[in-house]
């Protein structure tokens, strides 16, 4: 029987009262340019909103990157009336050199930003931080494009936005589903060390922290979000995209070429059962496996064509011989970064001087397999000979595995060592553990401290070192005075 109250709605959502000030565990970076009008706005309905349903102090931090109107002093006023507040200036422009700067020199455990039009609705703000404060995740974004998400906004957009990620999942093979949305956070120890790795100021930095983030295993959670476009927007679309794409092409080359020391962020923060030592189960063989049976069938292919061309002008001694040797010299270089997850140029030379060794084996294989089948035959169909040359390559395959994994990347004993980055006040290098480093407890709630807006307790990313001092505010890399950095 139906009733007033229909079974189909639900009550309103009420958030639990939050509890008493104290160090913040939270820094939500608003970063701004020649926003005079809507600042004032965004940082008080940000600061209602936080103060009404996060249960964690906190601190908004207004990162103004060089704006020319009157948005230092709206920025300074704020400060001056909120004591959760912190006003902050660069001299150059760009979101991302904003964004590093501030949150290398921020002391509280979790990083976030959003953009100052608010579009992405505040709900979704602590679903963004949550997994962060637990340890489950290392970074967290808002996605305008999941399934469950709510968004407002014209095709122009929408369709820019889709063929973005349409890219990006096709030439870097990214798996997450929003790169651009204004609205993510990380952990400090996670930002200490990926940030150094991000090159870009502007606004691919979000792509790029996030594309080197995923390449070294550690987890982006993604937040469903309910969006609604700014259509006084200052963002030049084309200019935008531009730089994004030449983002891509520089990202995917450093990735192509390994020059990214990746390795340095693999899984370094908590613990990872793939690092355990269980017994009678081989680590990493299913994944080694899997990767290796890939490039097998990519590389039979792909000698299959030589041979065929290479059979045109040639013998089929020859043309196998050559066919296999270029295309041992490729399986090899696959098989080193996609089975073996060996990255840089370190070894390389070794690593392919003991796979021509197995080159070696194979040719025997096949060659002998030629050999017997010209002895039963004295003129044998091309067929015929494929047919002989793919069971040949079958066994071979089989102990070319076995080779590689024993041989030539074989397992380090007591497992893969775990890098992190460690403490060194002469130079920003990375230092190498054997254990992985457990995330820190959040801060304990205690007064806060005098926060000055032009000096700030900075890190590495902020003056080139990994000491723990108070500096004035500089540019963060070299190139950061650009003139073509620009919004």
């Amino acid at each position: 029987m139906r009733t007033d109250s229909s079974p189909g709605t639900l009550p309103a959502r009420e958030h639990l009262p939050a509890g008493d000030a104290g160090t913040p565990v939270l820094d939500v970076v608003i970063p701004v340019y020649n926003e005079e009008k809507d600042l004032q706005p965004c940082v008080l309905r940000l600061h209602d909103h936080l103060k009404r349903t996060f249960p964690y102090a906190f601190r908004i931090t207004i990162a103004d990157n060089a704006s020319t109107d009157t948005t230092p002093q709206v920025s300074r006023r704020l400060e001056a009336e909120l004591p959760e507040v912190r006003a902050f200036r660069l001299e150059q422009k760009g979101r991302g050199r904003a964004l590093r700067t501030v949150w290398s020199a921020s002391d509280a455990p979790i990083l976030a930003y959003m953009d100052v039009d608010l579009s992405t609705d505040l709900n979704a703000l602590l679903p963004l931080v949550a997994p962060l404060i637990s340890g489950h995740s290392d970074l967290a974004i808002g996605s305008r494009l999941a399934r469950s998400s709510r968004v407002v906004r014209g095709p122009k957009r929408e369709f820019i936005s889709r063929a973005y990620n349409l890219i990006l999942r096709g030439s870097l093979q990214a798996r997450f589903s929003d790169a651009q949305c204004g609205f993510k956070a990380i952990r400090r120890d996670v930002a200490q060390v990926l940030l150094p790795l991000v090159e870009d100021t502007g606004w691919f930095f979000d792509t790029e922290m996030l594309v080197l983030a995923e390449r070294a295993g550690l987890r982006i959670h993604e937040v469903p979000v309910d969006w609604v476009d700014d259509p006084d927007s200052t963002v030049h679309i084309v200019k935008t995209a531009t730089d994004d794409l030449k983002g891509v092409w520089r990202v995917g080359r450093a990735l192509a070429t390994g020059s990214l020391p990746l390795d340095r962020l693999a899984r370094p923060f908590g613990d990872d059962p793939r690092d355990r030592e269980i017994k009678d189960v081989p680590k990493g063989l299913a994944r080694q496996l899997v990767g290796f049976c890939v490039v097998g069938a990519l590389s039979t292919l792909f000698y299959l064509l030589l041979y065929s061309g290479f059979r045109v002008f040639t013998g089929s001694q020859i043309a196998n011989a050559l066919a296999l040797l270029v295309s041992a010299v490729a399986n090899t270089a696959a098989n080193r970064r996609l089975t073996f997850g060996v990255r840089g140029r370190g070894g390389a030379v070794r690593h392919q001087a003991q796979g021509l060794v197995v080159f070696g084996i194979g040719l025997a294989l096949t060659s002998g397999s030629l050999a017997a089948l010209n002895a039963a035959s004295s003129d044998p169909a091309h067929s015929t000979e494929l047919a002989v040359l793919i069971a040949a390559n079958l066994a071979a395959t089989v102990l070319r595995f076995l080779l590689f994994r024993a041989w030539v990347f074989p397992d380090r004993e007591g497992g893969d060592s775990m890098v992190v980055a460690a403490h060194n006040p002469s130079s920003p290098t990375y230092a190498t553990r054997q254990t992985p480093v457990p995330y820190g407890p959040l801060p304990q709630r205690t007064p806060q401290y005098p926060y000055d807006t032009a000096r700030f307790r900075a890190g590495a990313a902020a003056d080139g070192t990994w000491r723990d001092a108070t500096v004035q505010l500089q540019p963060v890399r070299p190139h950061d005075t650009d003139s073509r950095d620009s919004r």
